[in-house]
């Protein structure tokens, strides 16, 4: 729609015409007549024949118009356009240790190694955080970021996938994984920042402690939700096969959690990962309410070209027009 942001500027448009009827002079109407001064070589005898040099009424109308037209600051305001609120900040940390391979997750009536499950779940986590921005960290020797926080969801799913348990060793780095969440943060003070770190073991490597690590997510103020992924026991997974179980230092992961101002979850099947997403959504509700903004495009300079062209073309009509007589005048 298209609107004009100063309307009261329309009351100057019959000013002209209202200095006209004030006007004492009964021949009102050459108060809106432009003269052009006499050319030297002109004949003064044919001065009163140069009306047509005068400035038009319908000219000095038009211009007056658009430069009104101008100062109103006329809009045209597009469709309505829903923004998605500032959300949360949520750094995922993935355990990509050896142990993750420990096929003792039942998936779809048969079971599959840990880091499987993860993902599939996961990613269904991932895809519904609009609004939110994501990170992804994969540790196991020691933690390194995999996609920094970001609204483009599909990328950290896509990185998610292809993430290989062996791909940065075979041990568990949990305090690095933790102060890499903490360090990528930076200085976003007003955002709402939770770590979620999941993990089938107890720390076994990297070069900063889970207490030390603990004490700089505090001094951030960053909420850390922790999963044990993993059977609760040895678990036959068919013939011959039995997995050896999760070897969750939970004790240290739920310290995390408590410290923090999270929780900790525990993990045993696919069910339970799910249902654990699901509860992070109510203890970290993000905000319903949606930005609406209307983009605007400012029109102000379109009447106000046209003024210019006008007023261009009447000087080039009042400076010509006598040039053009002259001449003619000699040639006769």
């Amino acid at each position: 729609m298209y609107e004009f942001q100063w309307p009261w500027m329309l009351l100057l448009l019959p000013l002209p015409w209202l200095l006209v009827l004030l006007t004492p002079n009964k021949n009102s109407n050459e108060a809106l007549k432009l003269h052009i001064p006499s050319f030297n070589h002109v004949d003064v005898k044919h001065q009163q024949s140069l009306t047509s040099t005068r400035w038009p009424h319908w000219l000095i109308s038009v211009i007056w118009i658009c430069t009104v037209l101008a100062s109103t600051n006329p809009v045209y305001r597009g469709e309505p356009i829903t923004l998605a609120n500032e959300g949360r900040d949520i750094m995922l940390a993935v355990d990509l240790s050896g142990s993750m391979n420990e096929q003792d997750m039942a998936y779809r009536g048969r079971f599959v190694d840990r880091l499987s499950v993860v993902k599939s779940v996961l990613s269904d986590f991932i895809k519904e955080r609009q609004g939110d921005q994501l990170g992804l960290i994969l540790f196991a020797d020691t933690a390194f970021l995999q996609t920094p926080l970001t609204r483009d969801l599909d990328t950290v799913a896509q990185m998610l996938e292809e993430a290989q348990i062996g791909l940065v060793g075979r041990a568990t780095a949990i305090g690095d994984a933790l102060g890499l969440s903490v360090k990528r943060f930076g200085e976003k003070s007003q955002s709402n920042k939770v770590v979620i770190l999941l993990t089938d073991g107890q720390n076994t490597a990297g070069n900063l402690t889970p207490e030390e690590a603990l004490i700089l997510a505090k001094d951030a103020n960053i909420k850390v939700y922790t999963v044990g992924v993993g059977a609760n026991g040895p678990v036959n997974t068919g013939f011959f096969n039995m997995s050896s179980g999760s070897s969750l230092d939970e004790q240290l992961l739920t310290e995390i959690a408590q410290q923090t101002g999270g929780q900790y979850f525990r993990a045993t099947d696919t069910q339970s990962l799910a249902n654990i997403y699901q509860e992070l959504d109510r203890l970290e509700p993000q905000a319903k309410q949606e930005q609406t903004i209307r983009p605007t495009t400012q029109l102000f300079y379109m009447p106000l070209a046209a003024a210019l062209l006008a007023l261009f073309l009447a000087v080039i009509r009042k400076h010509i027009r006598p040039i053009l007589y002259a001449m003619t005048r000699r040639q006769a």
